[in-house]
C-alpha cells in the first residue's frame, strides 16, 4: 500500500518537474529577441493599457488576484466572495523585507515587471487595445512589491534599474525576458547587455511560465 501511495505521488509530481526542466533558459530566449533602440514615447498613456480587468471572468479583478497570489495570511472583505484583499503579509521580492499590507494604506504596489511605458517603446505601441490589456493584466508580468521601490523603478529597464536584493535579480530579469518573448517586444542594446551580465551569474536560469 505504501509503495502504491509513493507511485501515485511521483505520478502527480513528475509532470511539473518535467515542465520546469523543459523550460528554455533565459539566455537562449534573450538571444532570440530583436535588439533595437527605444521608440518615441509619443502617444503613451496608462489608459492605453486597460488594467485591473477581469479577463478570466471569475468576478475578481487582476489586482486582487495578484495580491491573493503573492501575499500570505490574506483576509478578504466580507461579502466579496474571496475577491477584495483587505490585509495580508508580503515577503517583498525586491528587498527581502516583510511588509504588512492594508487596503487602507499604500505599502504594496502591483508592479508591471516590464513597465507599460517600456512596453510601449519596445513594440506595444503597435498592439491593438486588447493585446495591450492582455500584457497589462498578465500574471507573468505582475508582482506585488514594496510601493517605494516600484515608484523608484518607474519605467526603467534592466539597464537603469534592478532590485536591491541581488539574490532576486536572476529571477527578475528572467521574468522580463519571458514577458518580452511572449509579446514579441524588443530589447535595447544596453538592456540586453545588463541582462546578460546578470544571467552570467546564474547559468542555466530558466524563464518562468
Amino acid at each position: 500500500m505504501r509503495r502504491l501511495v509513493v507511485l501515485l505521488l511521483l505520478t502527480l509530481l513528475l509532470p511539473d518537474t518535467a515542465t520546469a526542466q523543459d523550460a528554455p533558459t533565459a539566455i537562449s530566449v534573450l538571444n532570440k529577441l530583436a535588439v533595437k533602440g527605444r521608440a518615441a514615447k509619443t502617444g503613451y498613456t496608462r489608459e492605453q493599457f486597460p488594467h485591473w480587468s477581469d479577463l478570466n471572468r471569475n468576478g475578481c479583478d487582476t489586482r486582487n488576484e495578484i495580491l491573493e497570489r503573492d501575499l500570505t495570511t490574506v483576509i478578504f472583505k466580507v461579502g466579496t466572495k474571496d475577491c477584495k484583499v483587505i490585509t495580508g503579509s508580503l515577503l517583498d521580492p525586491y528587498s527581502g523585507k516583510v511588509i504588512s499590507f492594508s487596503s487602507t494604506k499604500s505599502t504594496v504596489d502591483i508592479d508591471h515587471v516590464v513597465a507599460l511605458s517600456n512596453a510601449w517603446q519596445t513594440g506595444a505601441a503597435y498592439f491593438d487595445k486588447s493585446k495591450r490589456e492582455a500584457i497589462a493584466n498578465d500574471p507573468l508580468n505582475l508582482l506585488a512589491v514594496d510601493y517605494s521601490l516600484n515608484r523608484q523603478k518607474g519605467d526603467g529597464d534592466a539597464a537603469t534599474w534592478l532590485p536591491p536584493l541581488k539574490s532576486y535579480r536572476c529571477d527578475y530579469v528572467a521574468r522580463q525576458v519571458a514577458v518580452k518573448a511572449k509579446y514579441a517586444l524588443w530589447v535595447t542594446a544596453p538592456e540586453k547587455d545588463a541582462i546578460v551580465k546578470i544571467l552570467e551569474k546564474c547559468v542555466g536560469q530558466r524563464i518562468p511560465n
